[in-house]
């Protein structure tokens, strides 16, 4: 069994490494559209469906994709929506996808439980993220807080771990989808302790039952959180990243904690069906590239602590085949089973 410290490089080496950071990375940026072929030359000529497969507002995946909808929207002139697919562990959002044409105009914005997790935690999946869908880029990363309710008698990350030892399986998380589940038993496999999932469609629900104090705790994404945390209605006892958040420097990094390599985030990213025209892929590619990379972009993912990473679809590629490997070793780690 690998050690846990092996599942996550410290820093996400491999991920700053080799994936393009911000749009100069993005070979297609400098290729005029007209060089895609014929049979790319009008699009967009119509309107374009993001589908997102996570409730409306949810933090960083449907967020995320409605700034790009509107930025897509303004250097296309073509209308951008985005329709939430939730539930199913994103398959319905999936099929949606994949039954659609595939001429470009239905775009996934999928995360890494969609596009990576499923992959390790199902025994039969019913698609392929490696070669159902062809990538367009990957758009951010985020690590996540430990969180508890304002009211919690937890302070302190310790202060948590030391009472689900003392009683295990009687502390509750809550867990919206199988990346966080993952990530939680993770944290139970480094600190020792044993917890009990309670399992949400999204995050907004398990925010609504943190804030209520119906749950003891929840490893979740910072993007949707820190508003919650600065106000002091929710308590974040870590940040899950080997750095302090830039947004809320206060809160301790798992790093400070003495567990640097609990290294928990989330990403977004966009792919099409691997039906799709190469020529369509490399135009989708260009606008998103166009669209992540001026100071609105910039200023955008500041707000929402998160990490620009707009890549090349080779370069997503590579990046959701090593996260795929990564969650199949974080599964042994953990004991999990695949479902």
């Amino acid at each position: 069994m690998p050690h846990p410290s092996r599942i996550f490089p410290t820093r996400c080496a491999s991920l700053t490494r080799r994936i393009f950071l911000g749009a100069a990375g993005v070979s297609v940026i400098g290729t005029p559209f007209s060089a895609f072929g014929q049979s790319a030359a009008g699009f967009p000529s119509r309107r374009i469906k993001f589908i997102v497969p996570l409730p409306a507002g949810t933090a960083g995946g449907d967020q995320t994709a409605r700034f790009f909808a509107r930025r897509i929207a303004e250097i296309t002139g073509q209308p951008v929506i985005v329709e939430n697919k939730a539930g199913g562990n994103g398959f319905i959002g999936v099929q949606a996808v994949l039954n659609a044409p595939a001429d470009g105009y239905t775009v996934f914005f999928g995360t890494n439980s969609t596009l990576s997790t499923n992959a390790a935690t199902f025994k039969k999946l019913p698609y392929d993220p490696l070669t159902d869908f062809t990538p367009v880029s990957l758009i951010a990363r985020t690590p996540c807080f430990i969180v508890v309710p304002a009211t919690s008698k937890y302070h302190s990350l310790a202060d948590l771990i030391a009472d689900a030892r003392k009683r295990p399986g009687a502390l509750n998380y809550a867990s919206g989808t199988m990346s966080y589940t993952l990530y939680t038993e993770w944290l139970n496999t480094l600190a020792k302790m044993r917890t009990t999932a309670v399992n949400y469609k999204g995050s907004s629900e398990a925010i609504t039952d943190l804030i209520g104090g119906t749950i003891d705790f929840a490893v979740m994404d910072a993007s949707g959180l820190y508003g919650l945390v600065s106000s002091g209605t929710l308590r974040a006892l870590a940040f899950t990243a080997d750095e302090r958040s830039p947004i809320v420097p206060d809160i301790p990094s798992m790093a400070d904690l003495g567990m640097p390599e609990y290294v928990a985030v989330n990403w977004a990213a966009a792919a099409v069906s691997a039906k799709t025209p190469p020529a369509i892929v490399e135009k989708l590619a260009a606008l998103f590239a166009q669209a992540g990379a001026d100071d609105e972009a910039k200023a955008f993912f500041r707000s929402k602590g998160s990490q620009r990473i707009m890549s090349s679809p080779a370069e997503m590629r590579r990046f959701q085949s090593e996260e795929i490997a990564r969650w199949k070793r974080l599964m042994a780690v953990t004991g999990i089973e695949a479902q």
